[in-house]
C-alpha cells in the first residue's frame, strides 16, 4: 500500500474534528472520503472500499459500535476509533466488536497520522504473511487463508473474520503457547491495554463453541493456565 493511493474513510458527526483529521492526513498524501453517520457511513464503504476507517461511536441513528459490528462482519479493514468517551468499558466494548485501535480524544494530528501509518504497515505485513503460508491442514481440519475458508471434515464453517484469524495465527505454529498480549498484537494489530485481554477469552470460547463442542475432532485450543493459549494439533 502506498499512501497515495489509499483511500481512509472518516466517520464522524463533528464536521470541526473531521476536518482537522482530513487536514492531517491530506497532508501525508492519504485520500479521504467523509460520513457524518453511521448510515452514510456504511453506504460509503461499499461503494469505496477504502483501506481504513475512522470511526467516531457518537454517531446520528447507527452508533458506532454497531458500524464496527456490520463492517468486521463483512471485512477485515483496519478500524481506528476516535471518541471523547474515556469509559474503559466503551473500549472494551469497541475493540471486543473488531477495532483495531481506540484513540480518546483530545489527541495530535501526529499522534494519528502515527497510528494510521502503523495501522496501515501491519496491514500490509499480515498480507504479506498470509499470502506466504495460505493453507494448513490437520486432521479434520482445513483452512485456507485465501479464501478465508475453514473446514471441519470437509464442512465450512462460518466464522467471524476474526475467529479465523485467530484459529489460523494460533494452528500456524502448533504447540507453541501465546500469551494473550501477543495474541492481541498479532491478531488485533495493536499494543494492548489489561482491559482488552478479555476480548481473546471470548474469541477462544466461541471457536469451541463452534467448532470442538459441535465436532469430533482431534485438535485443540488448550488453555494454559497463567499464561495464554496454544494449538494442540492432535494425532
Amino acid at each position: 500500500m502506498t499512501a497515495n493511493s489509499d483511500i481512509i474513510l472518516l466517520v464522524d458527526a463533528d464536521h470541526a474534528a473531521r476536518q482537522q483529521m482530513k487536514d492531517s492526513l491530506s497532508r501525508e498524501g492519504y485520500a479521504l472520503v467523509e460520513a457524518d453517520s453511521g448510515e452514510q457511513g456504511l453506504e460509503i464503504f461499499a461503494v469505496k472500499h477504502p483501506v481504513l476507517v475512522i470511526l467516531e461511536i457518537v454517531l446520528p441513528g447507527i452508533d458506532g459500535f454497531e458500524v464496527c459490528r456490520r463492517l468486521r462482519a463483512a471485512s477485515d479493514v483496519p478500524i481506528i476509533i476516535v471518541s471523547s468517551h474515556d469509559d474503559e468499558v466503551d473500549k472494551v466494548v469497541g475493540l471486543e466488536l473488531g477495532a483495531d485501535d481506540y484513540v480518546t480524544k483530545p489527541f495530535g494530528s501526529r499522534e494519528l497520522t502515527a497510528r494510521v501509518r502503523a495501522m496501515l504497515r501491519r496491514a500490509v505485513i499480515s498480507h504479506q504473511a498470509a499470502t506466504q503460508k495460505q493453507q494448513l491442514e490437520f486432521p479434520g481440519l482445513h483452512l485456507d487463508m485465501a479464501n478465508r475458508s475453514a473446514k471441519i471434515y470437509g464442512e465450512p464453517q462460518h466464522l467471524t473474520p476474526k475467529e479465523f484469524e485467530l484459529l489460523f495465527f494460533l494452528a500456524s505454529q502448533p504447540q507453541r503457547v501465546f500469551t494473550r498480549e501477543e495474541i492481541i498484537e498479532a491478531v488485533w494489530k495493536y499494543q494492548p491495554i489489561s482491559g482488552d485481554l478479555r476480548t481473546v477469552d471470548t474469541h477462544v470460547k466461541r471457536l469451541r463453541q463452534k467448532l470442538e463442542e459441535s465436532f469430533d475432532v482431534p485438535w485443540h485450543l488448550a488453555t494454559v493456565w497463567g499464561v495464554g493459549y496454544k494449538f494442540e494439533p492432535g494425532q
